[in-house]
């Protein structure tokens, strides 16, 4: 395991936590059974983040002591439906979540069409050695990102096609925007972990896209395999870290008090930004 130096006192901190995040998409008709014994098992072994139940699925992100995390995976695998999930893993120092939650949602990953079922037709997995072999050799391809604004300030693939929305909702109408000539071209899509592109490659089928593909394991599978060729910034992740680098070590991002937009370095040192009030992304509301 990873360690690192603490500069202030010269102690070496060992990275106490290993954080997990990982899907599937399946019929879980037991779905709701699952919340309590779930939310029992993390309370007890000390693991904090988020569970969410799906009829369509589970899709998790958790941190904890590595013997915890061990027995949460033995846990869900003891049910072969949820045997060999492939994980995003990382270490912190610190505990990256505030708290424990077993959500029962209507979908794992909230896109509001019923006729879209991952465990049934997605879009064809490209690995990311195929991928970076791709983009080495110049291949014509379309990189999508399907990823909200926020999450694409902070970093992104090169020449990526950015779709400007703010919630994952609003990526089928974005799609049908995208120019006819796309239609027929090859499309390699990315998100963090790979469950958003997992429902945005059948959306884009069933829109007509001839070649639409997915980076198996989103942009964290990447760097694992990788590293950060090809790649500028960090990848933004849902907890206190706020960002990973390529090497998936904790950013400099911090998120802003009031309206939660990640900051840079150089946002954390502009004028409109002051800690607990305001940030140059929500200051004019904030002074009306």
């Amino acid at each position: 395991m990873d360690t690192s130096a603490d500069s202030s006192s010269g102690v070496v901190a060992t990275p106490a936590f290993v954080n997990i995040a990982g899907y599937r998409f399946v019929d879980f008709d037991d779905w709701k059974e699952w919340r309590a014994p779930l939310q029992e098992l993390c309370h007890d072994h000390g693991i904090k983040g988020t569970i969410l139940l799906s009829v369509n699925g589970i899709n998790f992100f958790l941190a904890g002591n590595e013997s915890a995390v061990k027995e949460y995976i033995r846990f869900i695998e003891k049910d072969e439906r949820f045997r060999d999930i492939p994980l995003k893993i990382s270490h912190s120092t610190y505990q990256p979540f505030r708290r424990m939650l077993v959500r029962l949602k209507k979908e794992i990953i909230s896109l509001g069409m019923d006729e879209i079922k991952p465990a049934e037709s997605t879009g064809e997995r490209i690995s990311p050695t195929e991928f970076k072999q791709m983009l080495d050799n110049g291949e014509e391809v379309i990189v999508l990102d399907t990823r909200n604004d926020y999450e694409t300030r902070v970093g992104k693939f090169e020449n990526a096609v950015e779709l400007d929305i703010t919630t994952f909702r609003q990526f089928p109408a974005a799609a049908s925007e995208l120019p006819e000539e796309y239609r027929n071209k090859t499309i390699v899509m990315y998100c963090t972990g790979g469950i958003r592109c997992e429902k945005a490659s059948a959306v884009m089928i069933n829109q007509g896209f001839s070649d639409v593909r997915q980076l198996d394991g989103g942009i964290l599978g990447y760097f694992e395999e990788c590293g950060g060729t090809h790649w500028e910034g960090d990848c933004f992740v849902f907890d206190k870290r706020v960002s990973l680098s390529d090497d998936l070590e904790e950013g400099d991002f911090v998120l802003c008090f009031n309206c939660r937009n990640p900051l840079s370095l150089e946002e954390q040192q502009s004028e409109q930004y002051v800690i607990e009030k305001h940030c140059p992304y929500c200051i004019e509301g904030v002074e009306r």
